[in-house]
């Protein structure tokens, strides 16, 4: 008995670690690949109604990804315009932090003996140093946006191909776990397919309501450009837990930096943490419900693991496969662990 159970662990440890090592190396192939899946999934509703109401599949799949091009480029617009109006503040910003660092270098000769000579010295050195890893910075730039611009070209090249040969690929499904598991694996997809564009549907939703939510609390601070950090602030929230704390750094710096009192950034801290807190108890729950339900437990290690094999794109994208796992998990008796570890509730 205690043979067979080695033998078991044995085997799930080894294909998650023969997993872990396609992904991590096939990062280029399967990162647009999963990002397509996802907006294939919540564009199949959409897909599949135009081509009720008399449409081509072809017509609806392009009209499906113009509909999604013209929302992308409506919120970058508007993120460009408020983007612009905030470089032209920046002399601004600069000469209010002048008086700031003065204050900050005689702090720390006063009360840490580190004398002026010292700092520049040290800013000198510091300056010298990275001056040498500017190709690097630059090489590194260059390599992202090229690996961006791919994935732009790619990512609408995947989509309109899993919809167009969807029949194909569940009857490729179907055809590896035998079509005596057909009615379970149609179970499957039409829960993931529901439960992902209700989802999806829902994060915009809250998004946008997020975004308004901080942009009035900046507002009412009087920061500049609240619009913009308000909305990039929500944006950055598709991350777990990092997110809103990456974002929320430039707001606050600017509150300190422009305002003479020490409550402005507290002010703006105040107003992001009372906005999340509504997000996580009011909002999410009304707007989206528990439509993904993945324990807290799972979400976290999907985060640290995509992050791990990923990056930020693995810490975005491992959260819903977790939940298409449980999702899985649920309809196969012989995962009824899984689904107890990965379900939010931990009922089996």
């Amino acid at each position: 008995m205690l043979d067979s159970y080695v033998d078991s662990f044995l085997k799930w440890l080894l294909i998650i670690s023969l997993s872990t090592i396609l992904l991590y190396f096939g990062r280029l192939l399967f990162e647009p690949m999963l990002f397509s899946l996802l907006i294939a999934f919540v564009m199949y509703p959409l897909c599949l109604w135009l081509e009720k109401k008399g449409f081509s599949k072809y017509l609806a799949i392009t009209t499906c990804l113009i509909v999604v091009f013209l929302l992308l480029l409506l919120l970058v617009g508007m993120l460009f315009w408020q983007f612009q109006l905030f470089k032209e503040d920046i002399p601004f910003i600069v000469e209010k932090f002048k008086p700031v660092l003065i204050e900050w270098r005689a702090f720390l000769q006063q009360n840490f003996s580190i004398t002026i000579k010292m700092q520049d010295e040290w800013l000198h050195n510091m300056a010298y140093n990275s001056g040498d890893k500017v190709s690097g910075i630059l090489s590194n730039v260059f390599n992202a946006t090229a690996g961006v611009i791919f994935m732009l070209f790619l990512i609408p090249a995947y989509i309109a191909l899993f919809l167009f040969h969807r029949s194909v690929f569940v009857h490729f499904v179907e055809m590896i776990f035998g079509l005596q598991h057909k009615i379970k694996l149609q179970t499957i997809l039409q829960e993931t397919i529901y439960t992902f564009s209700n989802y999806v549907k829902g994060m915009m939703m809250i998004y946008i309501i997020v975004g308004v939510l901080n942009s009035v609390g900046l507002l009412a601070l009087g920061i500049k450009h609240a619009v913009l950090f308000g909305m990039l602030t929500a944006i950055m929230t598709i991350i777990p837990y990092i997110g809103i704390v990456i974002s929320a750094l430039l707001p606050i710096s600017i509150a300190f930096i422009t305002k003479d009192s020490i409550w402005y950034p507290l002010g703006v801290i105040g107003v992001f943490t009372f906005v999340q807190y509504l997000e996580a108890n009011i909002i999410f729950p009304k707007v989206v419900g528990k439509q993904l339900n993945v324990s807290t437990w799972a979400t976290l290690v999907a985060i640290i693991a995509g992050g791990i094999i990923w990056g930020v794109a693995g810490m975005i994208l491992f959260i819903p496969f977790v939940a298409i796992l449980k999702i899985i998990a649920k309809n196969i008796p012989e995962w009824k662990a899984l689904y107890f570890l990965l379900d939010r509730n931990g009922k089996a």
